[in-house]
């Protein structure tokens, strides 16, 4: 079982609050990705635009993808904050979810929904991805 993470119930409702606003700008930018990728597969699907023929920009399924995978980013740091409102619930915010250890202050200054502290982060990114 996790001990309690050492932030206070100020440094706790300091981090809630980055976390909400940064939760409340990623589904604005959610929304609005949303509207322009529904846009994009409505004029490809419709069959009215010359998609494959259109020298002065990317084709339509170009511009889909590009867009799926801003959507897919953007989902995923939408369910990473949400991971860490979680934690916060829980009393795990500001605890390593791999060691167990305190992630530092500052880096959670820097990133509110880090879920490793800086070793581990360092070694996660170290290693080769399958």
């Amino acid at each position: 079982m996790r001990t309690q993470t050492k932030l206070s119930p100020a440094d706790l409702r300091h981090f809630e609050g980055l976390l909400l606003e940064e939760r409340r700008e990623l589904d604005v930018a959610l929304d609005r990705i949303t509207h322009t990728l529904d846009d994009v597969i409505e004029a490809r699907n419709s069959g009215t635009a010359d998609d494959e023929h259109d020298p002065e920009g990317p084709t339509l399924t170009m511009e889909w993808s590009r867009i799926s995978g801003v959507h897919s980013e953007f989902e995923a740091k939408a369910a990473t904050v949400d991971r860490a409102l979680a934690r916060i619930s829980d009393g795990s915010y500001g605890l390593c979810v791999r060691g167990g250890e305190p992630i530092g202050r500052a880096r959670l200054e820097a990133r509110p929904a880090a879920e490793l502290c800086i070793d581990c982060a360092r070694d996660a990114e170290a290693r080769p991805r399958a």
